[in-house]
This record gives structure tokens, C-alpha cells and sequence, in this order.
């Protein structure tokens, strides 16, 4: 959905503002008592990359609350109204492993932060454009972003290393150097 998402507004304010839109914006991931319940939560570090891959650069990802206590639960797997137990227990286990999880990706992406900006004023170096008045940090490298909207040299580095040579879980169904390759030879 955030791919056509992307598409519609392309059409309406074209591709360059389009991806600057999407670039800035803050995307909000949320895992529903339904989406963990229903086992559709294994998808969740998937997502992340792919809204990643399509120009998300400041996704926020949420945990679940007490699953065990909702009312399709307490309807559906309790005998006397209390939580279930078993779900109250994966939620204490899942949460823990979402925070990791999304440690994980922040360190597969090679940085200290994707928060802050290398160069900027203001909170996370967000305000204001890079300039001589600006903080700047020691090791841009570090950074995934090197001013308020911009990727850091790195993470394009990253971004463009994905297309060409990534591999079916972050290029599907695939990259860029196997359709040119395939092209070459028609």
C-alpha cells in the first residue's frame, strides 16, 4: 500500500516531490493484537526493509499490549474472564525481540544513528540547512543521514549496493544486475 501510496502522489505532485514527501516522512508501523495473534508478525522485519527500499527513511515501529487481555481473546481462550496467560507471555518475549530486531536493521545499515543528521542545528540536527553555524559530527560514516533530508554518502552507498547486487529479501523478485543481465541477452 505504501508503494501505490507513493504512485498516486507521484501522479499528483510528480516523481522529484514526490520522493521528497516520502523521504521526510515519518512512517508509522504498528503490530495489531491481529497481526501477532494471526502469526502475521514474522513479516515485520521484511516490511521494514521494504519501506526502506521504497524511500522510508524515519520509520517508527511499535510493540503490541497485553494480547492475552483483548476481548476476542478473552472470548476465543478464556474459561473465566482472566488474561491468557500464553499470550501475555509471548507479548513479554515479542516486544524484547522487536527492539532487537530493529537494532539489528539499524546495524545491518551500518550506523550509529538514524535519528540525527550529521550536519545540522536544533534537535537531531534537524532544523536548518548544513551551513558554517552548524554542529557537525566526527565521522559522517556513522551517520544515515547527512543534513535534515539527505542520506548520507554511506547510505547511498547501502541503498544502491541493495539494488544492484541485493538479494531476494531486500530485491524482489530480483536485482538490478540479474534484469540487465537478462536484458543483454534478448
Amino acid at each position: 500500500m505504501f508503494e501505490q501510496y507513493q504512485e498516486r502522489l507521484s501522479a499528483v505532485v510528480g516523481a522529484k516531490r514526490a520522493k521528497k514527501v516520502v523521504n521526510e516522512a515519518l512512517v508509522l508501523m504498528t503490530l495489531g493484537g491481529n497481526d501477532f495473534v494471526n502469526n502475521y508478525f514474522l513479516a515485520g522485519s521484511y516490511y521494514s526493509e521494504r519501506l526502506y527500499e521504497l524511500g522510508a527513511r524515519r520509520v517508527l515501529v511499535t510493540g503490541t499490549g497485553p494480547l492475552g487481555c483483548v476481548p476476542s481473546q478473552l472470548a476465543m481462550r478464556s474459561t473465566n474472564g482472566e488474561c491468557v496467560p500464553v499470550l501475555q507471555q509471548a507479548t513479554q518475549i515479542f516486544n524484547p525481540l522487536l527492539d532487537n530486531m530493529t537494532k539489528d536493521l539499524n546495524s545491518q545499515l551500518g550506523f550509529v544513528t538514524s535519528k540525527m543528521a550529521c550536519c545540522g542545528q536544533g534537535p537531531y540536527n534537524g532544523l536548518g540547512p548544513c551551513n558554517p553555524l552548524s554542529s557537525l559530527c566526527s565521522n559522517r560514516d556513522a551517520y544515515a543521514f547527512w543534513d535534515a533530508f539527505h542520506p548520507s554518502q554511506r547510505a547511498l552507498d547501502f541503498i544502491v549496493d541493495g539494488i544492484f547486487k541485493g538479494t531476494s529479501n531486500l530485491m524482489s523478485p530480483m536485482n538490478l544486475s540479474t534484469i540487465m543481465a537478462m536484458d543483454s541477452n534478448i
